[in-house]
């Protein structure tokens, strides 16, 4: 069976909206890693989204990394919002999911919200259940192709090949967490809090790059107060 495709999205930050989101919160971008460059960014920040290259080292990272977590165990709190990817091309839509989900309540949702109505009925699903009900709900593919058509650049062609990845890095009861729907499960990356999460955020952000240092595709969107 053809897998799932949607077309590859931007970080458009009209997304929000669409979705049914009042826009007390904003996606930004984060120009740099380097203090006075974070401290342009508007506080609070409640989620990081960050764009980086798939290539063969971070693959075998990955590989590592789960074998690594499989053998000596995390801790992850039962209410993270965590779900699979199976649809092609839909990392940046699960990134956001991943970082409204994970802070569904300090968001105000129109009445109508589709992304409300899809995390109150996944709420109780698992990470698969909800991966196949994002498949069939409408909604929310459409709201993600015509912003995909409305981003800066030409929408490329649904069957391109797109090597870039979107990840959600979020603070759930004091933890910092890394959301990849390509992953079986969320990362536990140590304890966060509100007032240090965006610093705490970028040095996990940084590990990604020093992982690939030949490569310049990263960039870094912060989910932050309007």
């Amino acid at each position: 069976m053809e897998p799932h495709r949607w077309l590859p999205l931007e970080a458009n930050p009209d997304f929000l909206k669409q979705l049914g989101i009042h826009p007390d919160w904003q996606f930004v971008d984060v120009y740099g890693m380097e203090p006075e460059l974070l401290s342009m960014v508007p506080r609070p920040v409640c989620a990081v989204l960050l764009l980086f290259p798939i290539t063969e080292k971070y693959e075998t990272f990955r590989t590592e990394e789960e074998e690594r977590i499989k053998a000596k165990g995390q801790d992850v709190k039962s209410s993270v919002y965590f779900m699979k990817q199976t649809i092609n091309n839909a990392c940046g839509t699960i990134g956001l999911i991943h970082a409204i989900a994970n802070n569904r309540e300090k968001m105000n949702f129109e009445t109508n919200s589709s992304l409300k109505k899809f995390l109150e009925d996944s709420l109780s699903m698992t990470p698969e259940e909800r991966a196949k009900y994002l498949e069939t709900y409408e909604a929310i593919r459409v709201t993600h192709e015509s912003s995909a058509h409305e981003g800066q650049t030409e929408a490329p062609s649904i069957d391109e090949k797109v090597d870039l990845h979107f990840i959600a890095l979020v603070n759930v009861g004091g933890h910092l967490y890394e959301l990849d729907g390509r992953k079986p499960f969320p990362i536990n990356h140590g304890e966060t809090s509100d007032d240090s999460f965006l610093e705490d955020a970028i040095e996990v952000c940084k590990k990604f790059m020093e992982r690939d240092p030949e490569e310049l595709r990263f960039n870094a969107i912060a989910l932050s107060a309007a």
